[in-house]
């Protein structure tokens, strides 16, 4: 579970990953400073109750980036 401070693409190659999980996103406000939360959940194997994986949190600098990075990769998107 982390704060994101910065985004940079990656040179590495990588495979798709085989396990599909569930996420939900939310609006942190952290004194007035709004945050983007995403969280993902245990894949449908994991022998517990369903709960949260991982967390990640931008702030409007790194939400920023991260919209230039999808447009990048999907630019139909028009986002």
């Amino acid at each position: 579970m982390a704060r994101i401070r910065s985004l940079t693409q990656s040179a590495s190659q990588s495979k798709v990953h085989p396990t599909e999980v569930d996420a939900e996103w939310a609006l942190i406000d952290a004194g007035g400073q709004r945050l983007f939360q995403l969280s993902t959940f245990g894949s449908d194997e994991r022998m517990s109750l369903p709960k949260v994986s991982q967390t990640i949190q931008l702030d409007r600098a790194t939400a920023k980036e991260l919209m230039s990075a999808v447009t990048l990769v999907f630019p139909d998107l028009g986002v």
